[in-house]
């Protein structure tokens, strides 16, 4: 028993470590919130209602059959057939039906009804993709943001592992005579300030893993933490395309536009559906019926033989014709029309706003890729400049607040190379996005 205890103890704790070394990829973590989050849960709900209404929609051919039996007894005064006298006696009788009815044509509503419901059916499987479009997309920007605030970190790492550098050397000038003292402070200080922006950056890293762990309903934030690499600019030939190939490459994948057209189709059954109320309905019918009496008075025939006696076979057509319902049947033809133009302004209104997104969105990236063309040249002029302020700082020739100043502008010009080339990488996603391509892959 002790060795089977420390058995599971062992693969237990073998679990959790193995839990808390993982690392999630992009992929992972896109595949994990598609198959966890909650609003596509919810859309997937939204389907069994439509796949509902679709067997509503198919049982609306079939005949409707019910059937009906009751038994009663009677006790009370009751006539004698033999006598003609009211004796107190009692009596029992039973009745039996079965009626069936189905539609033979009722303006082609069910028909119509079917045709929906289908069409309601693949509607809502493009809500169910937009929704993990728009998921996916949010995945990719907490977890680019996570990689932001990483390299972040590391940069205000190595400043500061420089400026402890920077700050032996400089204690060792000032016993030498050759700085004065108060440059040692100036260092101390920009020391303490990257302490200060370090432990922000790790703040701002954790907050992102959180954002990230949430995103995925994931509860374990402090285990929680992506895979570690060298994400460089991804090779895409996304902005080879102009913006308009863009948004006709979107009009055809993206999931809204479906959705907008399919809001169409469903308005123009909804029209025929309500055109078919106004043409005559035309129903068959049939029933059979029974009873069975039982009296203390006389002797009745046997039960069975009451039954067949007493059966009786109904059949026949029914025709109904609408000609006044106080415009319900117009009024609603009117009000699906209505239906129609809205929805065909829907689409008119997405196409528009989808044409406006995918241009700025080729705006941004082609702004975010100069931004950090720039940003690297910046870094290079001021890794130079830097270079040089730090030999003349060593050699007395600059005074610490020139050297502070010279320091801060070469890590503001490293802060703008990562905080630029993210920035670019999520542009370029997006207008991926748009254009129809996995967004798994950085």
């Amino acid at each position: 028993m002790k060795r089977v205890l420390i058995y599971i103890l062992l693969i237990t704790g073998s679990i959790t470590a193995v839990n808390a070394q993982k690392k999630w990829t992009l992929k992972e973590c896109v595949d994990y919130a598609l198959e966890n989050n909650i609003s596509i849960k919810l859309v997937q709900l939204d389907r069994q209602n439509t796949e509902i209404d679709k067997s509503d929609a198919k049982g609306a051919f079939l005949p409707t059959i019910n059937s009906s039996i009751s038994h009663s007894w009677n006790i009370g005064l009751n006539p004698n057939p033999v006598t003609g006298q009211n004796v107190t006696a009692t009596t029992q009788s039973s009745s039996g039906s079965l009626n069936a009815n189905i539609t033979i044509y009722n303006g082609l509503q069910n028909i119509n009804r079917l045709h929906r419901a289908n069409l309601a059916l693949l509607a809502n499987q493009y809500q169910i993709d937009d929704i993990k479009d728009n998921t996916s997309l949010q995945v990719v920007q907490a977890f680019l943001q996570i990689l932001f605030n990483k390299e972040s970190l590391k940069v205000n790492k190595a400043q500061y592992a420089v400026t402890q550098e920077q700050l032996s050397r400089t204690q060792e000038l000032v016993k030498e005579g050759v700085v004065a003292k108060g440059d040692l402070f100036e260092i101390e200080a920009t020391s303490a300030t990257q302490e200060q922006q370090i432990i922000n950056a790790e703040n701002a890293l954790r907050i992102s893993r959180i954002s990230l762990a949430q995103l995925l309903l994931i509860t374990d934030y402090e285990n929680f933490d992506i895979a570690d690499g060298d994400y460089m600019i991804p090779t895409t030939t996304i902005m080879n395309n102009t913006p308009r190939q863009i948004f006709e490459r979107s009009l055809e994948v993206r999931n809204d536009v479906k959705i907008a057209e399919s809001s169409i189709e469903l308005a123009e059954y909804d029209l025929k559906i309500a055109k078919g109320a106004r043409y005559p309905s035309l129903s068959g019918f049939y029933g059979f019926n029974t009873r069975y009496f039982n009296s203390e008075l006389f002797n009745p025939p046997p039960f069975f033989d009451q039954l067949s006696d007493n059966k009786g076979h109904s059949f026949g057509l029914s025709l109904n014709i609408p000609i006044l319902n106080g415009f319900r049947a117009r009024n609603n033809v009117r009000r699906n029309q209505v239906g129609i133009e809205r929805a065909k302004f829907n689409l008119e209104q997405t196409k528009i706003n989808l044409e406006t997104t995918v241009n700025q969105a080729y705006n941004d990236a082609k702004g975010a890729l100069k931004a950090y063309e720039a940003s690297e040249k910046t870094l290079t002029s001021r890794r130079e400049a830097h270079r040089n302020s730090t030999e003349r700082f060593s050699e007395g020739m600059m005074n610490s607040f020139d050297f502070s100043q010279s320091q801060q502008r070469l890590e503001a010009a490293e802060s703008d190379v990562v905080r630029t080339k993210f920035d670019y990488i999520f542009r370029l996603k997006i207008l991926e996005f748009y254009f129809g391509l996995p967004l798994t892959k950085i």
